[in-house]
């Protein structure tokens, strides 16, 4: 496998609006280099025969069954509001916009 180069590294900082100075640019192609090694590592050890998985152990839904309960009246939710208008909380105006 060749190593990524430090003009694929300074290609993709560009791409990313990145400005990398000498130093970064070759320090970073080392890193990607070695990142990009681990992952060829692992796709040599997949096998065909073992599936996918995103959990090492099964993993059972642990939410509730979605059931409709009461809930708050208009009445009660604004009872404790500072202001209230048209069964609403009364906020501050804070954009200069005509209602």
């Amino acid at each position: 496998m060749s190593a990524i180069t430090r003009d694929e590294v300074a290609h993709l900082a560009r791409l990313s609006r990145l400005a990398l100075s000498d130093e970064e640019l070759d320090h970073f192609a080392a890193q990607l280099d070695v990142i990009i090694g681990a992952v060829a590592r692992v796709a040599e050890v997949a096998a065909d025969d073992i599936p996918p998985t995103s959990h090492a152990l099964p993993l059972a839904n642990v939410y509730r069954p979605d059931e409709a309960r009461p809930g708050l009246t208009p009445e009660r939710a604004l009872s404790g509001a500072p202001a209230v208008e048209d069964d609403r909380f009364r906020v501050p105006r804070i954009l200069g916009e005509e209602a």
